[in-house]
């Protein structure tokens, strides 16, 4: 088989079929999308993925070190943290972990966008720290996962 075949069916599995993961309450998700400011001595944290690639993956989140949950297209999670602290986020790639350590504010929501990206065997993924208008515009069409299932 030709390199370029088995690329072919690779890209065709990472943009078709489409995971799914489960969620949290219509009512639980309008209400994360308020964007309130987090409570005393916290910060908020808006985990989203929106990436078109890649729709028939599933990849953890972990937040300090323990499991957030899984992602699947079209879906956000909201947590608040300690603020005025560093938290690491990780997601779940190809090799090893993607990692991305960011340093909270009290008061403040971070929002942190994880994508997809093509990889030799599967797709990997990857964190990013996005501006809050770009983040508030994309996650306003997306849904509420629910916390704590992670599949390692």
């Amino acid at each position: 088989m030709s390199k370029y075949v088995v690329a072919a069916a690779l890209a065709a599995a990472l943009i078709s079929g489409c995971a799914s993961v489960p969620m949290e309450s219509k009512e639980a998700s309008a209400k994360a999308k308020q964007f309130n400011p987090p409570a005393a001595g916290n910060s908020g944290l808006y985990i989203y993925r929106d990436s078109f690639v890649g729709k028939a993956l599933k990849k953890d989140i972990w937040l300090d070190g323990k499991c957030l949950g899984e992602t699947a297209p079209d879906v956000f999670f909201f947590e608040e943290v300690k603020g005025d602290q560093e938290h690491k986020l990780s997601t779940e790639s190809e090799f090893s972990p993607n990692d991305l350590v960011i340093q909270t504010l009290a008061g403040k929501n971070y929002f942190i966008r994880q994508y997809i990206k093509l990889g030799v065997f599967v797709g990997g993924a990857n964190l990013e720290l996005v501006n809050e208008d770009e983040a508030k515009k994309a996650i306003s069409s997306l849904e509420l996962a629910q916390k704590g299932t992670c599949s390692k």
